[in-house]
């Protein structure tokens, strides 16, 4: 079955994954996909990610990650949002790329340098499109 907004798919699954305590979740690939997986890996959001080479299409597994002992277990991903929908494109310059709870979260971004986290937008110097706030 096709979707309308792939990452939103894709950020739904964690979400519902992290409020059923699961260790990890699967979620139909694609290269945008396995790049915000990356960044999520990257920043310390989740603990690890791949990608398995299945036909017609790749899946991608990504384990979650929880902070505490067993009894007071959270996870270390408290919300997800996505920003930029099919039906209403959020586009923003380099000089406002935004701040998710004051540099606590993480803004991801689809520039035309590829996607990039908010903090490494600013550094380049490049705008684009946001995609969607994690913290």
């Amino acid at each position: 079955m096709s979707t309308t907004d792939p990452i939103a798919d894709m950020l739904t699954r964690i979400r519902n994954a992290i409020m059923a305590g699961h260790s990890h979740v699967v979620v139909p690939g694609s290269k945008i996909k396995v790049a915000i997986a990356g960044i999520l890996k990257d920043e310390g959001f989740i603990e690890n990610c791949d990608v398995t080479k299945d036909r017609p299409q790749p899946t991608i597994r990504i384990w979650l990650k929880y902070a505490g002992d067993r009894k007071d277990r959270r996870s270390v991903i408290t919300g997800l949002r996505r920003i930029s929908k099919p039906g209403r494109r959020v586009y923003t310059g380099k000089e406002d790329i935004p701040w998710v709870l004051s540099g606590m979260g993480t803004a991801v971004l689809s520039t035309s340098k590829g996607i990039m986290t908010g903090k490494k937008a600013r550094r380049l110097g490049v705008g684009g499109e946001v995609l969607c706030h994690i913290w």
